[in-house]
């Protein structure tokens, strides 16, 4: 692995920000032991992805350039988040493709980001991290990590260096588990189907943890696992690589 510094900017991510700060810090924690020089915008907003997704290109448009606008200068953009990086990454050159004077802002911007996994071994070349977890943990995929980016082996890489750590695959691993942003609240019926349908999976696995790299994924199986009365603690991948994982896991009562 290099060990030249690189200025990197921390793309937080809403639900991070608002509901899990812990991952934000073991991101943090991650990209450091990385050789990178960490530093979050204190500009940066929503990556825009929910207008986007419900149609609203003008208001997608305004925050993206936001975005855009405050990320400007580093290295590269680095996000915990499989879905929120795919939107920077994929979707922002769509958005500006007709505009001679953003697109290749948003192009440059799309270039230098990652998510956060993918940066760590891609770029950085990380195959292994000094982090201890017992027990047995499965891993979900998110669908925009996994399809939008080609997330897959990265995550299982560096697991497979945790002292401790035992992973289980899920049964129908790649299934969505029904969150897709507003396509849980624009069709919560269906959007529990797939999510009963993937907490049974999990179960199944026998795991005592589940992981993930995406936040909204993680508090919608985190939701239905508990109504469910099922012994599942749920994480961010982030947290078990950073070895931080004294904070509550996400659902259970206390910070986080």
């Amino acid at each position: 692995m290099s060990n030249a510094p690189i200025r990197v900017g921390l793309f937080v991510t809403c639900l991070v920000d608002l509901f899990r700060p812990s991952v934000g810090f073991a991101a943090v924690k991650l990209l450091r032991d990385a050789g990178c020089d960490v530093e979050v915008p204190a500009a940066q907003t929503c990556c825009g992805q929910p207008a986007y997704n419900s149609g609203d290109r003008a208001d997608a448009k305004a925050i993206a350039a936001n975005v855009i606008a405050a990320f400007e200068g580093f290295d590269y953009v680095v996000a915990p988040s499989g879905s929120c990086a795919g939107m920077l990454r994929v979707h922002y050159p769509e958005l500006f493709a007709d505009d001679a004077a953003m697109a290749p802002r948003a192009r440059a911007l799309a270039a230098r980001t990652y998510e956060l996994i993918s940066f760590l071994t891609d770029v950085r070349g990380l195959r292994a991290v000094d982090a201890r977890f017992a027990g047995r943990v499965t891993y979900h995929d998110s669908c925009s990590g996994l399809r939008e980016l080609g997330i897959r082996v990265q995550p299982r890489d560096l697991l497979g260096s945790v002292a401790g750590l035992e992973l289980t695959e899920l049964p129908e691993g790649e299934a969505c588990c029904g969150f897709g942003g507003t396509f849980c609240v624009k069709y919560p019926e269906i959007s529990n189907a797939m999510v009963a349908a993937k907490a049974a999976c999990i179960r199944q696995t026998g795991a005592e943890t589940l992981l993930a790299g995406d936040l909204g994924c993680l508090l919608n199986m985190a939701g239905k696992l508990k109504r469910d009365g099922a012994d599942v603690r749920v994480r961010h991948v982030a947290e078990v690589l950073a070895g931080m994982t004294d904070t509550p896991a996400i659902g259970e009562p206390g910070p986080g």
